[in-house]
């Protein structure tokens, strides 16, 4: 793992920033190739440059930008590739968008390693939504969230020989980057991973109703704000703190040789399945008030239940316990309060 830098494209992210703060930290030079589109992630490249110095070198640029892409690919000893349209919502207002970035820029990325760096790693972040909505299983009402009747299912989750159903511009792009990912390792004998991820949350995360509906969900209850659920509520995730996807990603590169070639779920399992109503009762205990709901239609392709059989990613790269959601989820509201009262001070001062 010697020689040139860490190329974490969308490293300015919630995702992308944890992992270059990771890198850094135990001791890689680290380029953080962003865009800067999603507001607020500057915050996130400023933190990563007050905590590392020179370690972080930031290049300005978008996945689609073909040259420089391609230069920074030829520098590199490993690339971790985030940047993405990551909404569903925005990808059925602007397909075309979403196609030539989740598309383009991961095929482009692709070809820039392919003839510019073929020994150069990709662990490429993909999606649960490569799935489907899941429609064919059956659910029961528990306990205000849906549960699988399957019983396999029940025990352990979705698991990596689903069939792939793609749906929404959203699932289609980034399914479609997902399968190129895979192929090039088949095809071309590039050293490339994928994790099928479901919903990561915590520190760093800029949640909106379209995207990082955990720290969405918890911004609006500390501002006394209401929510809206669309659908039911009842709709179940298992939810993975974001420094237990790290360690995936870590542990990827460094077994890259056992796992090229591989799709990975990587989520909190069914020991963190949640559903929305249950997560916002917590949300009530943690700030001491009840949340203020409201509820609207069903969106497209939304799954009544996702929990990803993670096993295989956790035993192949032997991963440490995950941590409860409970826990992770009070780290994120306390470091969300801290968040809100610089923003205030810095407010206030100018």
């Amino acid at each position: 793992m010697s020689g040139g830098a860490v190329l974490v494209t969308g490293g300015a992210g919630f995702i992308g920033s944890n992992l270059a703060d990771r890198l850094a930290g135990d001791g890689h030079d680290v380029v953080v190739y962003d865009a800067l589109a999603r507001a607020g992630v500057d915050r996130n490249l400023a933190w990563l440059r007050q905590r590392h110095g020179g370690r972080i070198r930031f290049v300005h640029a978008d996945v689609r930008d073909v040259a420089r892409l391609a230069d920074e690919v030829a520098k590199a000893k490993a690339v971790f590739h985030f940047a993405a349209q990551v909404a569903v919502t925005t990808s059925l207002d602007d397909p075309v968008d979403d196609f030539t970035t989740n598309i383009t820029g991961t095929f482009q990325l692709l070809e820039a390693i392919r003839t510019r760096a073929p020994h150069v790693p990709l662990i490429f972040a993909s999606t649960n939504k490569v799935y489907g909505d899941l429609a064919d299983l059956d659910f029961a009402l528990e306990d205000e969230a849906y549960r699988p009747t399957d019983a396999h299912v029940r025990a352990h989750g979705i698991g990596e020989a689903r069939p792939l159903d793609f749906h929404t511009p959203y699932g289609v792009s980034k399914g479609a980057a997902d399968q190129y990912v895979l192929d090039y390792a088949r095809s071309f004998g590039l050293k490339t991973c994928v994790f099928r991820m479901s919903c990561i949350y915590g520190q760093r995360q800029m949640g909106t109703e379209d995207q990082g509906w955990v720290a969405h969900f918890l911004i609006r209850a500390l501002r006394g704000e209401a929510i809206t659920l669309y659908g039911d509520g009842h709709q179940v995730r298992d939810v993975l703190d974001v420094r237990d996807a790290v360690n995936a990603y870590v542990a990827a590169w460094q077994r890259i040789d056992d796992v090229a070639g591989r799709a990975f779920n990587l989520g909190g399992g069914p020991d963190n399945a949640v559903s929305l109503r249950q997560l916002l009762a917590h949300i009530g205990t943690l700030t001491g008030r009840a949340v203020d709901v409201r509820y609207a239609g069903w969106r497209a392709g939304d799954q009544r239940y996702f929990v990803a059989d993670a096993r295989a990613a956790q035993s192949t790269l032997s991963l440490p316990a995950r941590r409860d959601w409970r826990e992770g989820v009070g780290a994120l509201a306390d470091w969300l309060q801290r968040e809100h009262a610089v923003e205030t001070a810095i407010e206030v001062a100018a």
